[in-house]
């Protein structure tokens, strides 16, 4: 079986905000696919990390697609600037969501893909009506809300059955993993059906970010 070649989401939370600009840019030239973008805000997770007056510049600088991630409460209150700001990927939380299908549709209504995101306690089963509305289905293999954290072992198994629900289903949905990802366990995560990798500290801490991303691609 042919080994796939996942994508690569830096994730920005973890970059030198004194060099905001500059880790952007080492991005852009590295074998990064998308630019991860965590949103959050304080209530839906114990944490704030930045809003519109940095995503905003920083879509504009950035050539990959942008991948915002919203870890809020009432996110279709916001979707419609987000789509001004620079999303391609809007990416919200299923326990955040009361009609989830209406926020998706919103924001596909708005030109952008749209991602669904599960907590580590969710259950994927969940996802069984919505599956093939998706465009991105985001597994957290950490607990939200905070970076440097170390992977839920148990998200092997959720990740394979995810991958079971998508091909039965005939969805095209892609399967991000946000949360511990390293070069140790990037193959192990792709195996069990990933297709989408987001590392913030494995990139920016490393002494090298463009050859660690191109690590975890290979």
């Amino acid at each position: 079986m042919e080994k796939k070649t996942p994508l690569i989401a830096p994730s920005l939370l973890a970059a030198n905000f004194l060099e905001i600009g500059r880790e952007v840019e080492m991005v852009n030239n590295s074998a990064a696919d998308w630019l991860h973008l965590d949103v959050m805000d304080g209530r839906f997770v114990p944490n704030i990390s930045f809003g519109f007056p940095v995503i905003t510049p920083v879509t504009k600088l950035s050539r990959k697609v942008n991948d915002v991630h919203l870890m809020i409460e009432e996110p279709e209150k916001y979707a419609e600037a987000f789509a001004k700001a620079g999303a391609h990927i809007l990416t919200v939380h299923i326990e955040a969501c009361h009609h989830l299908h209406r926020n998706i549709q919103q924001i596909k209504g708005l030109g952008m893909k749209a991602g669904v995101a599960l907590n580590p306690h969710t259950s994927v089963d969940l996802l069984e009506n919505i599956i093939t509305d998706a465009d991105v289905i985001l597994i957290m293999s950490v607990n939200p809300g905070f970076g440097g954290q170390h992977f839920i072992e148990h998200t092997y198994t959720k990740i394979r059955k995810l991958r079971e629900l998508i091909d039965a289903s005939g969805s095209k949905a892609l399967i991000e993993i946000d949360g511990g990802v390293t070069v140790d366990n990037a193959r192990a995560i792709i195996d069990a059906g990933a297709d989408v990798l987001v590392a913030g500290n494995t990139v920016f801490a490393s002494r090298d970010p463009q050859a660690t991303i191109l690590a975890l691609k290979q």
